[in-house]
């Protein structure tokens, strides 16, 4: 029932080939995507919205520093967490938060009282990620295009060590988001997902076919697997199986915390109305074995 890209025929297949291989393809072999309105890409930006335990961060330099919420980190920067750090970051447009940081600042969160006053809803209208205790992740490109029409992102990232659960919007047709792997890529639209640095693949749910990932194999042969919304895949095995109800369950719970949404509300400290950013602060385990 579950075979590889290789082998797969029938419904996925068909939006494999139609929408997640050329953009896969397009990444492997170094295409890049020509936007009519190429003179208006901005650099994004990974928004800290939360962080727990210790984690740091590096501009590049080889220097890293602790890492709070409210930092900005340009493309360029690494992320690194501890023993019993987590961080969840908003990738895409800088967002407005009380205490703004320059790229090579460490930035402070927002003081208490004012954190007291938001509330939170429920979005899935962010792209965001959340790395566990022990993981190391490079954002290696973060651009955003406005075309009049239309939104194209390109984002890479670089997950050199850990594990890490993603957030990725329905994206545009020229956008594209891809996770290198010390051993491949991880192409992925409309999809939340995990997915550790070994390849380990667990797709919750998608409104893009699934997650596309190509691994280079011990004997050096290049092997392609479609992710499809409910399976699990180890590279080990090279068979994709459903999630167990205990690892839904644990999905479930991470991606609603991720959740995230945009603000308005009133600081009566200066008498006006800020935009603050804020999330759901529930903790959520982590399994020692999923």
């Amino acid at each position: 029932m579950f075979t590889t890209v290789k082998n797969r025929k029938g419904f996925y297949m068909k939006i494999f080939q139609k929408t997640m291989v050329p953009i896969l393809c397009g990444v492997i072999l170094g295409m890049a995507i020509t936007v009519s309105a190429g003179s208006g890409i901005q650099p994004g930006w990974g928004t800290v919205v939360r962080v727990e335990g210790k984690v740091s961060y590096s501009l590049g330099d080889g220097n890293w520093h602790p890492l709070v919420t409210g930092k900005y980190l340009p493309a360029g920067s690494q992320i690194r967490t501890g023993d019993n750090g987590i961080v969840d970051v908003v990738l895409g447009k800088a967002v407005e938060l009380p205490q703004s940081a320059q790229p090579d600042r460490i930035s402070l969160s927002a003081d208490s009282p004012v954190r007291g006053m938001m509330s939170y809803k429920p979005s899935a209208e962010q792209n965001a990620i959340r790395l566990t205790p022990n993981t190391i992740l490079g954002i290696d490109k973060l651009t955003i295009t406005d075309t009049g029409a239309d939104t194209v992102s390109d984002t890479e990232l670089d997950l050199k060590k850990g594990k890490i659960y993603g957030s990725v919007k329905k994206l545009t047709g020229a956008s594209q988001y891809t996770v290198k792997l010390p051993n491949g890529i991880a192409g992925v639209r409309g999809t939340l997902f995990s997915l550790t640095v070994d390849g380990v693949t667990a797709v919750f749910e998608s409104h893009g076919g699934g997650l596309v990932l190509s691994l280079t194999m011990p004997d050096g042969s290049t092997q392609v697997y479609l992710v499809v919304p409910g399976q699990l895949l180890d590279p080990s095995t090279g068979q994709p199986v459903p999630i167990s109800p205990e690892l839904s369950q644990l999905l479930h719970d991470i991606f609603t915390a991720l959740r995230t949404i945009y603000i308005e509300v009133v600081d009566f400290s200066f008498i006006h109305a800020r935009t603050f950013f804020d999330c759901d602060r529930t903790r959520n385990p982590i399994s020692p074995t999923e």
